[in-house]
């Protein structure tokens, strides 16, 4: 397994660790619901320095970006940041990303799972004629989301730079913590607000910076948070999961993601995807809630009242916000409107469910 920068210090601090997409990341420390709650209510760190970081640069790395991406990259300026996926030549999806712009037609950060960050670059590579200048600066890169209602303003005492204010999917560059050439975006996971911050692991930064944080949020109570509380956090919010609720096999128009798929320009088998809007989808990404007890796990059954086979989970849990259990699944369309009752195979009974309106808070 890799390690973090930051790996060391959730052992110190008596984290469950675990293997994640070949990293030894914490799963939690306090508890999912303590941690879950934490964000919600106030501010947490995530180490997510496992994800993936490649540069992009040239005349020509704008058109790449346009060529593989689903998104309008070309609506970005300096300081912008856009959620996108790359669809692949079947259908489905490579993976989903965000793409930031750092210098408006000539340099971008694009940031991918990390357990497709070998998978992304190869793909993206293919389509390069070489006149673009790309660096996989992945190892290298720390990345801290620190999410929650008051993140920015224990943050904010650490730099000069006004990150209370800033816009959502924007970011900015300076010293932070001491710390020079920080960017810090206003992105995150979680749905409640705050920043991820991105910086180069060298010259004691990660320890600089860490230390710096905690030590500014120490009266406000913030907390080291786990994959775990991320997990049940995003799914609250109804994001999705690359290797859950998308992947090879799903389109971004099934996923819900008609959003990122811009048809103003041609991207990988664009084609496709206009003509499946215009034929209509078979299936559907929905979100749904349990009203029998019982969670709903991933690659679980979705059954209709006659017992057959509608789809499939993609997702579950039971929300520490809501205390109930909710999930994500695919299923056939006419089976996708808000209020329908559907059924959740849970080892071999059937437990009654509803679809609903996501986010689910």
């Amino acid at each position: 397994m890799k390690n973090t920068p930051f790996t060391q210090k959730h052992i110190d601090l008596g984290a469950k660790m675990a293997e994640f997409a070949g990293y030894n990341m914490p799963i939690s420390y306090s508890g999912i619901n303590d941690e879950h709650a934490a964000v919600r209510k106030n501010a947490g760190v995530f180490d997510v320095s496992h994800m993936g970081e490649f540069i992009l640069k040239g005349e020509d790395a704008l058109d790449l970006i346009q060529r593989t991406t689903s998104n309008d990259a070309s609506k970005l300026t300096m300081g912008k940041a856009q959620y996108s996926c790359l669809p692949n030549k079947d259908g489905g999806i490579v993976d989903d990303l965000i793409v930031y712009c750092l210098e408006e037609n000539k340099a971008y950060m694009l940031v991918v799972n990390a357990s497709n960050i070998t998978k992304d670059w190869n793909w993206i590579q293919q389509f390069n004629d070489k006149k673009v200048e790309m660096h996989n600066i992945s190892d290298n890169t720390c990345l801290l989301a620190i999410q929650g209602p008051n993140a920015t303003k224990i943050l904010q005492p650490l730099t000069q730079m006004d990150i209370m204010n800033l816009k959502y999917y924007t970011f900015t560059k300076g010293t932070f913590a001491g710390v020079e050439n920080v960017l810090v975006s206003a992105t995150g996971y979680t749905g409640a607000g705050g920043v991820e911050i991105y910086f180069e692991d060298k010259d004691g930064n990660a320890d600089k910076i860490w230390e710096a944080i905690f030590e500014a949020g120490k009266v406000a109570g913030i907390k080291p948070i786990g994959l775990g509380a991320r997990d049940t956090l995003r799914l609250e919010m109804g994001y999705c999961l690359y290797g859950n609720d998308i992947d090879d096999t799903t389109s971004p128009l099934e996923a819900g993601l008609g959003w990122i798929t811009k048809f103003s320009k041609e991207f990988t088998n664009s084609k496709y995807f206009e003509k499946q809007k215009a034929y209509g989808l078979t299936k559907r990404l929905v979100g749904f809630e349990m009203i029998e007890k019982g969670i709903a796990r991933h690659d679980y059954e979705i059954k209709d009242f006659e017992g057959a086979v509608i789809g499939r989970v993609t997702s579950g849990t039971q929300s520490p916000s809501l205390g109930k259990a909710i999930g994500m699944g695919y299923v056939d369309t006419k089976h996708a409107g808000v209020d329908t009752e559907i059924f959740i195979s849970v080892r071999n009974t059937l437990l009654k469910a509803k679809v609903v309106k996501m986010p689910f808070v």
